[in-house]
């Protein structure tokens, strides 16, 4: 199984990107930050007037109506990437041969709700720990 960022956007501005784009993706664990993002951000946290700045507001404080709900679709597509994650990571673990007992225990669920949340989309075709 090979877990790739292709067909993925930036969790921070939802820019399409990784390989066969013009946009590098860089991250894990289920966030990716573009270039441009990553380079916005090392100059705010290298700016302590920036920084202390983007402390006392959050971004949606200063944003209109209509820009929140412009986000609003880019914010329900970065959660499903990371259940896709979530799903490809479980995949992998699976590969391993990791029983869904340990799996469930992973994630503070049973077995068998480990199971149901993952082994219909995991390609595993129902097997069981």
């Amino acid at each position: 199984m090979s877990i790739t960022r292709e067909g993925r956007t930036c969790s921070f501005c939802g820019v399409p990107g990784g390989p066969g784009t013009d946009v590098p993706l860089i991250g894990g664990l289920g966030a990716q930050i573009c270039v441009g993002c990553l380079d916005e951000f090392h100059a705010l946290v290298h700016d302590e007037e920036r920084a202390a700045a983007a402390r006392r507001t959050m971004p949606w404080e200063t944003m209109s109506d209509a820009e929140v709900l412009a986000t609003l679709p880019l914010i329900l597509a970065s959660a499903e990437q990371n259940l896709h994650f979530a799903h490809e990571w479980v995949d992998l673990l699976r590969e391993r041969k990791v029983s869904w007992a340990e799996i469930g225990r992973a994630l503070g669920v049973s077995r068998q709700a480990a199971w149901e949340r993952f082994a219909r989309k995991s390609g595993d075709n129902g097997a069981t720990a």
